[in-house]
């Protein structure tokens, strides 16, 4: 799993001497007007010097390529030497690069002993990457309870994704204790940062009444904004509410164009729903080689339980079908692929 560098400089800890000071405070007016070249000097001097702030910032700027050729050995080395000396950047950054194995050889114990250093100096991005490892079992033994304490003091700073995470875990009862309420008002929070798991599963919390009190509105509201980012179960779940008029009016066309989204990125329900309203004309024009297509396709995706009523309702349309329309339909079915692919 890839996860993402301090992008720029954070959380320095001004504490030198004052000629480095003054130094490390040139460099500093230097790199935030883009004069990289002139920062790179000042920092690369007092970074030889051992100044641990310097040479975390020397790590971010071969990190990013700026002033230098992007150089990821260059960038761990310098991080290594700040993070040595206890620079809380450098460690998560060290961390990362072991993690993604950039600059570094990839080791996951290596990257979740550097996340563990920076997140218990409160930085919020490796407390969230620390929850990853422990969630997955990469480089430390897997462990729910501490995943969940990890992403929750990450999610207490804000971090989006530590949030969703969060109420994923509340809502499975997953190193937690199963609590609805709190899995609804983790999602809520991620949700409004735009998170689009997070907006889906808050939909489907009002739709379904679970740690809230059911709201349909609310539900087509969130299902949307998911939807909107390309979430195909979401998108699914606001063609059933437009197909039943759930929180809306009734409208066959819509609830058709949104289930058309998620069948084209090959949600088998999505694509046995778009057939059965070709089958029947609702939403979109009467189409036996379209309905037969998408619930082939539909059946080909179904479990075995789920699979017999594609079948079934496919092996009704053949009937209806000429020779040449069946041969067409298999045909768009054979050489149909996920959108994207």
């Amino acid at each position: 799993m890839r996860r993402s560098l301090a992008a720029a400089l954070v959380g320095l800890v001004m504490c030198l001497a004052a000629p480095a000071l003054a130094g490390f405070d040139g460099g500093l007016v230097a790199y935030n007007r883009g004069d990289y070249t002139t920062a790179l000097r000042e920092f690369k001097l007092l970074a030889e010097q051992g100044v641990a702030e310097a040479q975390y910032t020397l790590g971010v700027m071969y990190d990013n390529g700026q002033g230098v050729p992007q150089d990821y050995a260059e960038a761990a080395r310098w991080y290594r030497k700040a993070a040595e000396q206890g620079v809380a950047g450098a460690q998560h950054n060290l961390g990362v690069m072991y993690d993604n194995g950039k600059g570094v050889p990839q080791d996951n114990a290596e990257a979740a002993r550097w996340y563990r250093k920076a997140a218990e100096q409160g930085v919020a991005g490796a407390q969230h990457n620390l929850g990853v490892m422990y969630d997955n079992g990469q480089g430390v033994p897997q462990d729910n309870a501490e995943a969940a304490r990890w992403y929750r003091k990450a999610a207490e700073q804000g971090v989006a994704k530590a949030q969703y995470t969060l109420g994923v875990m509340y809502d499975n009862g997953q190193g937690v204790p199963q609590d609805n309420a709190e899995a609804a008002r983790w999602y809520r929070k991620a949700a409004a940062q735009g998170v689009a798991g997070a907006q889906h599963n808050l939909g489907v919390m009002y739709h379904s009444g679970q740690g809230m009190p059911q709201d349909h509105d609310e539900a087509v509201r969130w299902f949307r904004q998911a939807a909107d980012q390309g979430v195909a179960e979401a998108q699914i779940n606001l063609g059933f509410m437009y197909y039943e008029g759930h929180g809306l009016s009734q409208n066959y066309a819509e609830a058709a164009w949104w289930y058309r989204k998620a069948a084209e990125q090959g949600v088998g329900g999505a694509q046995y729903n778009l057939g059965v309203m070709y089958h029947s004309g609702q939403g979109v024009p009467q189409d036996y080689v379209q309905a037969h297509m998408w619930l082939n396709l539909a059946a080909s995706r179904f479990l075995a339980s789920e699979r017999d009523k594609a079948v079934k309702l496919r092996d009704l349309v053949t009937t209806m079908m000429t020779p040449s329309q069946i041969e067409e339909a298999q045909r768009l079915a054979r050489e149909w692929r996920p959108r994207g692919e």
